[in-house]
């Protein structure tokens, strides 16, 4: 049976704010369009929800859709980074082309994932999340959004760090992910009695070999997969 919708409905699409860490900078990519509006603007890899016979009935599932923007835009697989969504943002005027709702994500990814444009992106560059470009719709505002959700879940969610550090890694570096993500700087003492906890706590283990560190070797620890996989995601 088929319904008939009184009401017009909006246009759905989704954007992903991707951060990656390098040269101890919070780094967020973006994607410059190659098509009006906002053409050679800088603005958040994505894009519509996909509906049609294609995508079934009822169209893409949105997660799907994120997945496949990104992809699309920025050469990321989905194998490649931690996503989760963000937030809905559907201020009227947000979009010049008509009513558009967009569902907002944000992505991390380590450093050493490459990057390449594609689809209807003419470029894709890494950004300083302190020094970005203007930025197309409200996109500005989704970042600012997805920077206080993840300093906000930073010292609960361990997803965030182990995402962005190396698969293995020194106190030291696991310390200057939480300070870059955070913008602060953390005491070294109280950091190392935290850092202890998580041992304790079963979330970190000894991993293989040293590095060195200021001239001397450092312990390498690596996050327990098991850690991970108990905490719940959470969704806006």
């Amino acid at each position: 049976m088929t319904h008939s919708y009184q009401y017009p409905r909006p246009a759905l699409t989704v954007d992903t704010v991707v951060f990656t860490i390098k040269n101890q900078d919070l780094r967020i990519l973006l994607i410059q369009r190659a098509e009006a509006p906002f053409a050679g603007s800088w603005a958040l890899p994505g894009g519509f929800v996909e509906v049609g016979e294609e995508t079934g009935a009822q169209g893409e599932d949105i997660d799907k859709a994120a997945r496949r923007e990104l992809e699309e835009e920025t050469g990321i697989s989905e194998h490649d980074v931690f996503l989760e969504q963000l937030y809905t943002f559907g201020q009227p005027d947000r979009d010049p082309r008509g009513r558009t709702v967009t569902v907002a994500y944000y992505a991390l990814v380590r450093n050493d994932v490459p990057i390449r444009s594609g689809s209807d992106a003419k470029a894709a560059q890494w950004f300083s999340a302190t020094e970005l470009p203007p930025l197309a719709f409200d996109h500005q505002h989704i970042v600012e959004v997805a920077l206080q959700r993840i300093r906000g879940k930073l010292d609960y969610e361990p997803r965030i760090a182990n995402s962005l550090v190396a698969t293995e890694f020194t106190q030291a570096e696991f310390r200057q992910v939480h300070e870059v993500i955070k913008g602060i700087r953390y005491d070294k003492s109280n950091f190392s009695k935290r850092f202890k906890r998580m041992i304790e706590d079963g979330k970190l283990v000894d991993a293989p070999g040293k590095r060195a560190t200021d001239g001397r070797p450092a312990r390498l620890y690596r996050i327990v997969p098991d850690a991970l996989a108990g905490v719940a995601s959470e969704q806006a």
